[in-house]
This record gives C-alpha cells, structure tokens and sequence, in this order.
C-alpha cells in the first residue's frame, strides 16, 4: 500500500517554455515571476506574460533560500497578492518560489511552519497555484513537495514541507538548461544521480518510485559525463528526464544519509546542495557496502547500482565508487573540507545529521562513529 504524489501537468521536452505564459493565464491576470540573480534571463518570460495580458511583479533570488529573504520578500509582494506564481531558474528559485506560494495566504509568521527549528504546523490554507521551469538538471524541485531554506540563525537549512506545495505544473525544457558553468552542471547532474540512487535504496521505496529509479539510474550515470565534459544536447534531454524522475522518487519515498548530511552542512558551510551531495555520495554508497549482508534485497539493489556505476567508468571489480569520487574531483568538485567543514566539525556535524529528515529512509541505522567516518573518507 502507498501513495504517490505528482503536479496536475508535466510538460516536458525543448520547446515546452513557450507555452508558459498562457498556462500561467489560466490561473488569473496577475503573475509573480520569481528568478534568479541576473534578471536579464527571465526578460523573455516577462515579456510573454505582458503580451498575454498578465500584470507582472518580479522577486529574485540571488541566493539558496534564507529566512531573512524569505520573510523580506513576503513583506514586498504579499501586499499585491498574485493569482499565480511562476519560477524560472535552477532548484533555489524554485524552492523559494514554493516557499512564497505556500506562505502568501497563511496567517503566521514563516518560523512558525518550518520543520525543525520552527513550529512546524502544517499550512493554515492552499498555497498559491504555481509553475515551475527549471533552468538545471539537478534537483528536481519542479516535481516536489518541499522547500529547502537556511535558518542562519540556527547554522541549518529545513524544510518547509506540504504535499500540496507541489507545483500545479511543470516544465521542464532542456533548452533552458543547456550552457550552463560547469560547475553548476557538476553539481546538478551529482545531485540528479543522488536523487535516484537513494529513493532506490530507500526503506520506503514503492513499486512506483522503483520504476522510476530503474530507467533513471542506468540513464543518469551514462549522461553525467557528457553534460559536464562536452556539453552535449542528447545527454542533457537525458539528464533532465533524470531530474525529474529523482524529484518524483524523493517525494514518495524519501532519500537517505547524503541528503540527512546535507541539509546540516549546507547550513554550516554555505556550499552549493549538489556539490555536498556530489561529495558525500561515493562515501555513503561505500558506507552501505560494508554493512550490506549478501542474499538481502538491499544488498541486490545496491550491487546493481554499484555496476551501473563501474559501467560508466569502464571499471570492473567494484572500483567504479572511487573512480566516481575521482572524477568528480578531476571536474572540479571539492572535497567537505575546502567547502569549509573541519575535521573538529565532524562529531558536531554527525550529530545534528542523525536527526534529519532525510535520515529516515537510509536503509541502515548509522551510529555516531559510522556518521563520523563517512565524513572523514
């Protein structure tokens, strides 16, 4: 038994953005375009919008959500309440465009809702209705139920968390991702094979969430190498498909102890989400094989991804983990400890991560001292 959940549309392929004006139309005449720092990429979308008969309020995010500019833009657009909200950019903007969608009709102050070091109640009312375009293959967050947002204050990043925060329609074009720095698609594409390698090993895995990680995993690692290191058209359809499937996946079964890492040290480091992710991913992935006991389904499930993985490094005999890290590394990648984590920081990280979230789906208990080692490694 389970459920699952989805957006009410996915329209996805190149050419899917030009239809974004009209189905944000459907929605009411005034539109919040929420983009990212350079404002002169979203001009094509406002001017669409104009052309179609919206009133258009802009909000940028120039930054992973905060707290601070959570509650600064609440204070600016709420006043002039839009009927939809539109988000055009990688899986920040999207989140904060979630997070102002969802908190524009509520009553309270936005601590009140968040998950851990906030009140966490669920949502007083429906958020607004929303449509999300990503502009990177990485997060998944057109297709998710969450919003990632950093409490300075308290060194962390939470979750403000409900299924209805979904968005009501995703896009997800191809055309708007390609081009990108290469660090921002290592990062992305890292966390995009994360996101389908973990609901898979997850506890709380469903048949549905399996069929989407099986096609995505093997597809995913065969197009990482092509997006970062040729930029290639093909492999960038391929990655978007996969970054998608990963946002369905996680947002029905969960993730594991790369994401429960992630939100403390994105919190303590201020390092981009993929690149933590990118980092962590072929230490935890080792971490499982040493506890996984042959004949289990867990340990099935794990050796087939690990394959998949010495695939695509052409590796055989289980070195395909070290030849990931390697490689992450040769593209640019750092390692926790130049992203700002000091090894003093370890007990302290280890601690505040075992209580996550996210947490809750790896498929072994971790104790402190195993939390501490995939950190050192």
């Amino acid at each position: 038994m389970f459920s699952f959940f989805s957006p009410q549309a996915l329209h996805f392929g190149r050419g899917q953005a030009a239809q974004t004006a009209t189905l944000a139309a459907g929605f009411g005449t005034h539109v919040l375009i929420v983009h990212g720092s350079n404002a002169a990429r979203a001009a094509w979308l406002v001017e669409d919008c104009r052309a179609a008969g919206l009133s258009v309020t802009t909000q940028s995010c120039g930054s992973e959500p905060s707290l601070p500019a959570l509650e600064a833009a609440l204070a600016r657009v709420s006043a002039d309440r839009p009927d939809v909200v539109v988000a055009l950019g990688g899986g920040s903007v999207i989140d904060f465009a979630k997070a102002l969608a969802a908190l524009i009709p509520c009553a309270g102050a936005p601590l009140d809702y968040l998950e851990g070091v906030g009140g966490g109640k669920p949502l007083d009312r429906a958020p607004l209705p929303m449509i999300a375009l990503p502009t990177t293959a990485g997060t998944g967050a057109e297709v998710t139920k969450n919003a990632v947002i950093a409490v300075p204050e308290h060194g962390v990043k939470v979750s403000l968390r409900d299924a209805r925060m979904i968005p009501d329609i995703a896009i997800v074009d191809a055309g708007l991702m390609q081009g990108a720095p290469r660090r921002v698609t290592l990062a992305a594409g890292l966390d995009a094979v994360t996101q389908v390698i973990e609901p898979y090993l997850s506890i709380k895995a469903t048949p549905m969430t399996d069929a989407l990680c099986q096609a995505a995993i093997p597809k995913g690692l065969a197009a990482l190498r092509a997006v970062v290191e040729q930029d290639a058209a093909e492999a960038w359809d391929d990655m978007a498909w996969v970054s998608t499937c990963g946002g369905l996946a996680l947002a029905n079964a969960g993730l594991g102890a790369v994401h429960g890492f992630a939100g403390v040290l994105g919190g303590q480091t201020g390092a981009p989400h993929g690149e933590i992710c990118g980092a962590l991913l072929p230490a935890v992935l080792a971490s499982h094989l040493d506890k996984a006991e042959a004949g289990t389904p867990v340990h099935a499930r794990l050796m087939w991804v690990l394959g998949l993985i010495d695939s695509a490094f052409n590796i055989e005999n289980g070195a395909g983990i070290t030849a990931l890290r390697d490689w992450s590394r040769q593209m640019g990648l750092r390692t926790l400890a130049e992203m700002g984590l000091n090894p003093e920081d370890h007990a302290e990280a280890a601690r505040l991560s075992a209580g996550a979230s996210s947490m809750k789906g790896t498929p072994f208990a971790l104790t402190q001292d195993e939390l501490i080692a995939i950190l050192r490694a």
